[in-house]
């Protein structure tokens, strides 16, 4: 079966013209182009399509995308990292879902508001113990000012870099990529500036960035971030090499 351009921007909600966009890119070539010259899409176009538009929820540009795609060319495998990524952000959402309602229901009531119920879903101090014990309570006394001050603009932006790492390692680590590959240490060094973003003006030290990737592999938490304790070690391997490389 096929669809026509047509039909497929009406179907995914992407425009015409950013379907032939795709397209000059090599990102979504049509399956043919027929003799009146439209383009047409099979069911695998379809579902480049859609890791296409999951990819750039998780907050990819195109060129990451690219890469993701190039890398990982098992769309089951691929698909299966996505909707666990998918899920993660549902529990969470359903969560703040929980908590606006516990909140609305109590106010209708003339209740006592429990805090803990009130910022259940905002889990930013969930870590609070790990990271005191690991780096001081001074330095999650300024990630947490620094995450306060974000705002929810900021916070999402950093979610979904979050998640944009995450799944560009699941991407390489399905695809056998080396940990020290060029494009995987593109990765590390994103994801080390991900960090450091919530040190303020302190810069992590390769022994405090490798400590956290101990704690990655260490803590199921953590792991499943990366696909579990396999891809955590990946994801240490790469951090390990970066360090070595960038931070001695």
């Amino acid at each position: 079966m096929e669809w026509s351009i047509q039909q497929l921007a009406r179907l995914s909600g992407v425009t015409s013209r950013t379907l032939r966009h795709y397209d000059d890119l090599g990102l979504l070539p049509p399956t043919r182009v027929g003799a009146n010259g439209y383009r047409y899409y099979d069911q695998a176009a379809l579902v480049r399509l859609q890791r296409i538009l999951l990819l750039r929820e998780l907050g990819l540009g195109l060129p990451a995308i690219a890469e993701v795609l190039d890398g990982q060319t098992d769309d089951v495998a691929a698909l299966a990292t996505h909707r666990r990524l998918l899920e993660q952000e549902r529990d969470r959402v359903d969560r703040l879902i929980a908590s606006v309602t516990t909140t609305i229901e109590r106010l209708e009531g003339g209740e006592q508001l429990m805090a803990e119920e009130a910022f259940d879903g905002f889990d930013h101090t969930v870590y609070k113990e790990e990271v005191e014990q690991r780096w001081g309570a001074d330095a999650y006394a300024r990630s947490d000012r620094w995450w306060r001050g974000l705002g929810a603009e900021g916070q999402a932006a950093f979610r979904a870099e979050a998640a944009a790492i995450q799944t560009g390692f699941a991407a390489a680590h399905a695809a056998g990529t080396p940990a020290g590959d060029p494009a995987v240490q593109a990765l590390a060094a994103r994801h080390y500036a991900w960090v450091r973003a919530g040190w303020g003006d302190v810069a992590p030290s390769a022994e405090a960035y490798l400590g956290l990737g101990d704690m990655y592999v260490a803590d199921p938490r953590f792991a499943k971030h990366y696909g579990g304790a396999e891809g955590a070690e990946y994801v240490r391997e790469a951090m390990g090499v970066y360090a070595a490389s960038e931070l001695a």
